[in-house]
């Protein structure tokens, strides 16, 4: 019998319980003991909101998901929001785009598509261990940029314990032990990696999105095109810096020739040929994914290429969620040849959307609305002005490592909606362009490495029982150093360009309500 995890998991229910006392506890006590802006009360009142929600978004006392609904009951009765501006905001252009998304995510995934392209990028990179591990690492980062990290990972840790199974037949023990640890790692690594590459890549990305809009309404709309453009060198060298982090110190270097290199063309035989199901979605990727990158008009320094959009009336009324929609609702149409199925996709597919990631989102965009409607936003930047004496790439390294760190125990998704209205309002108070700190802010919250809990891939592959805490801790800490100091520089010395960010000039939409 396995004590430990008997004992962890009930030292975890304690710590729940604990904290389903100690959450109210501390908001009322903040209420009663302090006024944070005399005259303006709903300021403290936000401001225990936001720390019952912190106390149980941490520790997860309730589901992620209940404790983000409550602003739709606290923020009328403290008399902080009406309920009827609170409610629309679990529902807005940024759900529309992950739901569109998530569905032909979903579709990928009912179809078998994302095991054939899988497969297929395993089948190009040879049978030498590295050259497997780099197809490991570039399958999962690849299709992690558009479905979901867990479920990408779920389908990958088959495959890799498959190829690892082979491994332990030639190598001695200690070396397939190694090497099993460092195709799992990559697997779960590239996930996360993957996932900074895109707006729907990762829940945070899209919560960024809609919390800049929320804080600054006169913002400059951040676009597929936009985050790709700036994100995918980052995730692209990092993945390659891992990739040769873990050749050097998990891969074995001897009885190469021996290697199985038919074990990844019999599962891809055992797939068929592709079918017609398979192409359609394949279709309707590709087209969702050029769709959003043409968009949208790409600015780089003083280069301007034009958006698709611009054919239509009015433009700005066309967003990312439209085109995600657009594609989906094209899944739902076309008939299917295969008799388990009339169409593409129907219903049913519905009751597997991650409702508790929509809510999750729903209650970060209401927190960031309450911080900026009640002036807590404006407090807190206030109590921040000390942070302008720091130089700004000190500044923003700052928060890539106490954000990095901070997520290794909290939900990634959670983390962003509590800390991005914060490090908004940072922005304001020392004149920092507010995207010079809450794009690195964001990136980092998809960057833990250390822990199991950090992540869902993390998770999945520590469940495989081929690793220790201390095997992802030792690998994931230098892991979390690089992302500091990669996001650190992407941010301030490339960034600056592509989102126009100019250091010696405070933008305008910053201060405009």
């Amino acid at each position: 019998m396995d004590t430990t995890n008997k004992d962890t998991s009930s030292k975890s229910g304690l710590t729940r319980n604990l904290a389903l006392l100690v959450g109210p506890i501390l908001s009322i006590l903040l209420v009663l003991c302090f006024d944070l802006d005399p005259g303006h009360p709903e300021v403290t009142q936000t401001a225990a909101v936001a720390l019952l929600m912190a106390v149980w978004w941490i520790t997860e006392a309730v589901p992620l998901a209940i404790t983000s609904l409550l602003p739709i009951v606290l923020f009328p009765t403290l008399g902080i929001m009406s309920g009827k501006v609170v409610a629309p905001l679990y529902f807005n252009h940024i759900i529309m785009l992950f739901i569109g998304g998530f569905i032909v995510a979903l579709a990928m995934q009912k179809w078998n598509l994302h095991k054939r392209i899988a497969l297929r990028i395993l089948l190009v990179f040879g049978i030498h261990p590295k050259f497997i591990l780099l197809g490991f690492m570039v399958a999962t980062a690849f299709l992690s940029m558009w479905i979901s990290n867990t479920a990408t990972t779920m389908m990958m840790v088959p495959i890799a314990l498959a190829v690892i199974l082979n491994i332990d037949e030639i190598f001695d023990d200690a070396g397939s032990k190694k090497y099993a640890i460092g195709v799992l790692l990559g697997v779960a690594y590239s996930a996360s990696i993957g996932g900074i590459a895109t707006l729907v890549g990762t829940p945070p990305n899209l919560s960024f999105a809609r919390i800049l809009n929320i804080c600054f309404p006169h913002a400059p709309e951040i676009s597929f095109a936009n985050w790709m453009f700036f994100a995918l060198p980052i995730s692209l060298l990092f993945l390659l810096i891992v990739w040769l982090y873990l050749v050097k110190f998990y891969c074995p270097r001897k009885n190469v020739a021996k290697l199985d290199s038919d074990i990844f063309k019999k599962q891809y035989a055992e797939l068929g040929r592709i079918s017609f199901e398979e192409k359609v979605v394949l279709a309707v990727f590709v087209m969702l994914a050029l769709l959003w990158l043409t968009r949208a008009d790409i600015n780089i320094d003083v280069l301007t290429i034009p958006g698709w959009s611009r054919i239509f009336a009015n433009p700005n009324f066309i967003n990312d969620g439209t085109v995600a929609i657009a594609m989906a609702v094209l899944l739902f149409l076309i008939p299917a040849k295969h008799t388990s199925s009339a169409r593409i996709l129907d219903w049913g597919i519905i009751a597997k959307l991650p409702w508790n990631i929509v809510l999750l989102f729903g209650g970060g965009f209401a927190l960031a609305s309450g911080f900026n409607e009640s002036g807590l936003s404006m407090w807190v930047g206030n109590q921040l002005q000390g942070a302008g004496a720091l130089h700004p790439i000190f500044l923003i390294a700052i928060i890539c490592f106490v954000i990095t760190f901070l997520t290794e125990l909290t939900s990634n998704t959670a983390t962003a909606e509590m800390l991005l209205p914060i490090l908004g309002a940072l922005a304001v108070a020392v004149k920092i362009n507010p995207l010079l700190l809450m794009i690195p802010g964001t990136l980092s919250c998809s960057c833990a490495f250390m822990l199991p809990v950090a992540t869902p891939p993390n998770a999945i592959v520590f469940g495989t029982q081929r690793l220790r805490i201390k095997d992802m801790a030792k690998a994931g800490f230098l892991l979390n150093l690089l992302g500091v100091v990669l996001i650190t520089l992407f941010t301030y010395f490339i960034g600056r360009f592509i989102f126009g960010i100019d250091l010696a000039v405070f933008p305008e939409w910053a201060t405009m309500k």
